[in-house]
């Protein structure tokens, strides 16, 4: 399956870029750990930040990076199997789930929850 990554970017963060940092290694680790388990994981910000940043974007959060933050992640989300949501507080994340739902997508809310696919060789 391909599975969206949803969680907290910049909820709770007040814009430190530290912080953000920090929110995007753990939704890094967690698409590594849902690779592992045989699926193709995504994240909205790794297709939205070089967009952006292409457009002329200095930083997540201007103007512009938020002309492409939320449009490409409801786009990628039509391509994708599944939602896994990751806890935190998060309205980006809680929307995508809401698309997800009315898109008949699974939402899973933890890893144990999504099938281990055997690929041997793969």
């Amino acid at each position: 399956m391909m599975i969206l990554i949803a969680g907290p970017v910049r909820s709770g963060t007040q814009g430190d870029m530290a912080l953000i940092q920090h929110n995007m290694q753990k939704l890094d680790q967690m698409a590594l750990q849902v690779y592992e388990k045989g699926h193709t994981p995504v994240i909205g910000e790794w297709l939205a930040m070089p967009l952006a940043s292409a457009a002329g974007s200095q930083q997540i959060g201007d103007e512009i990076s938020e002309a492409f933050l939320y449009p490409v992640a409801h786009r990628l989300i039509h391509c994708c199997d599944a939602i896994l949501r990751m806890p935190g507080e998060s309205r980006g994340a809680d929307n995508d789930v809401r698309i997800g739902h009315a898109l008949g997508l699974s939402i899973y809310t933890h890893l144990d929850e999504i099938p281990h696919l055997n690929l041997a060789g793969h």
